[in-house]
């Protein structure tokens, strides 16, 4: 059952991948282990950072400034977004 589960997984992975990109179906099952382990590399960061943030979060003296600056950032960030601001590229 769990082979079976794996296997849909990993399928479902490469289907995902080929929709997204331009790759062919077949180089895509090639590099099935390549997509595997970078989702798990991926999900691992969002895991560890997610709680890292959750910590500090907690520890801060002021949780309500904190969620107040990240939601300004992000009003701000999709502010200049919808206004067609570009950063100066290098």
């Amino acid at each position: 059952m769990r082979l079976a589960a794996a296997s849909g997984a990993v399928t479902a992975l490469v289907v995902v991948t080929v929709w997204v990109s331009d790759l062919s179906f077949e180089r895509a099952v090639l590099l099935a282990p390549v997509l595997v382990i970078g989702l798990a590399a991926v999900a691992g960061l969002f895991v560890f950072w997610g709680r890292v943030g959750w910590e500090s979060f907690r520890q801060a003296r002021h949780p309500r400034l904190v969620v107040a600056a990240a939601l300004a950032f992000v009003l701000l960030l999709v502010g200049l977004t919808l206004l067609g601001v570009q950063l100066p590229r290098e």
